[in-house]
């Protein structure tokens, strides 16, 4: 995947601008700073949650020297309040299976970190306990059951087919808008049966539901982030109630709508549901697609070995989504005290399980966890998902959806190619990418 140095120098392609914003706390970096190494701070000073670390891909080093030096680490102070950080594989993996004492529930915070906005809750079923979350969880699994994915292969082939084939070869294009957001936008609108032209409004949803403090993405702060979250809740409701009435399908909606469980939700809840669905069906599978063309330029004897051996592809797919680690975090509250690494997480307190660190924790992987490794064994132990009983419901058709993009490369393109560094997402919880400037090369 050699560089095509002329190219680069001028591919034409803008890079977004970025709006100049105000640190969202005292004490963060103002924007467009350099940051600091992460040796030169501290280590109590550190705060993983500062935009400017995630805009310029920082956080690295300060994982690494938080597993190493502080593997569970307090942040007293932060825009989302003072939390715990636990960093490395093997803790992360702990809370994440003990949901006796450690809450996922709306009620205790829900999973991102901080206070949730007076009377604009969102309840979900992956921010629910016991027993409401699996009660939830089971009405939406036959959309995404084993018998879907044979039937959704085909559809999600020709459509890649069609998308790879209305690309410019030889010529560049932003491969995150025109592939990685358009292949997962079209499999949402199946998933949802929502109106096919008016499938980027799901992505819109995806973006401003994850994006509140970005005013790249949500200029109007939380005003216009209500209003636009109540246009959602408006279109889902009126679908919602409409497939009450129809017969069950095995689309999301209708499923909920006859679901004993969830053929009452209120309607916060439903648009917490709507939500979690739509940045679940969206944002992990997108970045990964994205992140696995600008991994493989970065790891060029892996795309060679790939190449050699489209075999490798479905163990590929799964060390891309460890390497990128799509979300990067799931917060869990304590509901008893705990003691860890010899500290005391009190009752009440918020914990941060990174799980961006955790899948590069050199203690675990056996080989290098900063480098792509294709036939990696271990690849498929990664953390994106989570464990657990709140492992993600749709890892298998995220991974059906990139196992298929790369057959489909390898039968059109010699490479593609990455002509500048992508431009990053500046939160600590959706980790990916919002342009890349790419160039396919005909076979």
């Amino acid at each position: 995947m050699a560089a095509d140095t002329a190219q680069k120098i001028s591919h034409g392609l803008e890079r977004p601008k970025i709006t100049k914003r105000e640190p969202l706390h005292e004490g963060y970096l103002e924007f467009g700073a350099d940051v600091p190494d992460a040796y030169s701070v501290p280590i109590d000073k550190i705060n993983i949650t500062d935009p400017e670390i995630w805009r310029q891909g920082a956080y690295w080093d300060r994982f690494k020297r938080m597993r190493d030096e502080a593997p569970l680490h307090f942040t007293p102070d932060s825009f989302v309040g003072p939390f715990w950080s636990v960093t490395r594989y093997e803790d992360v993996m702990k809370i994440d299976v003990d949901h006796k004492r450690f809450s996922s529930s709306w009620e205790h915070g829900g999973i991102v970190l901080g206070d949730q906005i007076p009377d604009f809750e969102l309840p979900m079923f992956i921010a629910m306990d016991e027993p409401r979350h699996s009660e939830q969880r089971k009405t939406v699994q036959p959309a995404v059951a084993p018998n879907m994915l044979k039937e959704f292969e085909p559809l999600i082939r020709k459509r890649t087919q069609d998308l790879l084939d209305s690309v410019p070869v030889g010529e560049p294009f932003d491969w995150v808008d025109t592939v990685s957001i358009e292949l997962t936008t079209m499999m949402l609108a199946t998933l949802f049966d929502f109106p096919f032209e008016d499938r980027r409004k799901l992505t819109r949803w995806s973006d401003i539901s994850t994006n509140r403090e970005n005013p790249d993405i949500c200029p109007g702060g939380e005003e216009q982030w209500k209003a636009e979250l109540m246009e959602c809740l408006a279109t889902f409701m009126a679908m919602y109630q409409e497939r009450g009435q129809q017969p069950v399908k095995n689309d999301l909606i209708s499923l909920l709508a006859h679901g004993e469980k969830t053929r009452d939700m209120a309607p916060m809840e439903l648009l917490g549901n709507v939500i979690l669905l739509i940045v679940g069906g969206n944002d992990t599978t997108r970045n990964s697609m994205s992140a696995s063309v600008y991994a493989l330029n970065k790891f060029p004897e892996q795309y060679e070995k790939l190449k050699a051996n489209h075999d490798l592809i479905p163990n590929m797919v799964s060390e891309v989504i460890r390497w990128q680690t799509p979300l990067a975090f799931m917060r869990r509250t304590a509901l008893e005290d705990v003691e860890m690494h010899g500290q005391t997480i009190k009752k009440g307190d918020q914990i941060a399980m990174w799980y961006a660190s955790g899948n590069r924790d050199e203690r675990f992987w056996e080989e290098d966890p900063n480098k792509l490794i294709i036939d990696r064994k271990q690849a498929r132990n990664h953390l994106s998902f989570g464990f657990g009983i709140h492992r993600c419901v749709g890892n298998r058709l995220g991974e059906l959806q990139l196992r298929i993009l790369w057959e489909e490369i390898f039968k059109r393109f010699s490479h593609i190619e990455v002509l500048e560094e992508p431009s990053l997402t500046s939160g600590a919880f959706v980790k990916g990418y919002t342009w890349m400037p790419v160039i396919c090369h005909p076979k």
